[in-house]
């Protein structure tokens, strides 16, 4: 009885090879119908953005669409878009503290905290549990990662949004 089981799985298993080795894809995993026809990807501007790669709208602006950097402390962030003349935000960089922050640019116009995924993670005592946005008008926008146990007023700057057009509100 234990040969016949055991044959018979393995003439399954053979089945399920077979199958599996007739879906038609190449050792990349790609498609071998119509590889030909497939049409050249075609630069996308990002939501927020205009084809220059300005901020029009800091709001759609989605994450990923700047240039990441490493900051001070080995801060890892993104500046997107590009600096109105004269700005504040030119002398910032990723990793600084708010107070640094506020330092260099002043009081934002508006500001605004949300809580991220992170702070459901059972036992995470990292430093982005919660964000803190901070609005310039005629500048842009800053984001903040902070929230580590207790700590929900500090945080250290890890994206800058350039924006000259920016409204001041969030």
């Amino acid at each position: 009885m234990k040969g016949a089981t055991s044959k018979s799985f393995s003439a399954f298993a053979m089945a399920v090879l077979t199958a599996l080795a007739g879906c038609g894809t190449t050792g990349g995993g790609q498609s071998t119908q119509n590889v030909s026809a497939a049409a050249p990807a075609q630069a996308k501007t990002p939501p927020g953005m205009n084809d220059r790669g300005e901020v029009v709208d800091s709001s759609k602006v989605e994450a990923g669409s700047g240039k990441k950097v490493k900051g001070l402390g080995d801060w890892e962030g993104e500046i997107t878009g590009k600096p109105a003349p004269g700005s504040k935000f030119v002398k910032l960089q990723i990793g600084m503290s708010m107070r640094q922050v506020t330092d260099i640019a002043g009081t934002p116009t508006d500001q605004g905290a949300y809580i991220t995924g992170k702070a459901w993670i059972p036992f995470y005592f990292g430093a982005d549990r919660h964000r803190f946005e901070a609005v310039y008008k005629g500048q842009g926008r800053l984001i903040f990662a902070g929230g580590s146990m207790g700590d929900f007023m500090g945080g250290n700057l890890i994206w800058i949004i350039y924006n000259s057009n920016e409204s001041g509100y969030r």
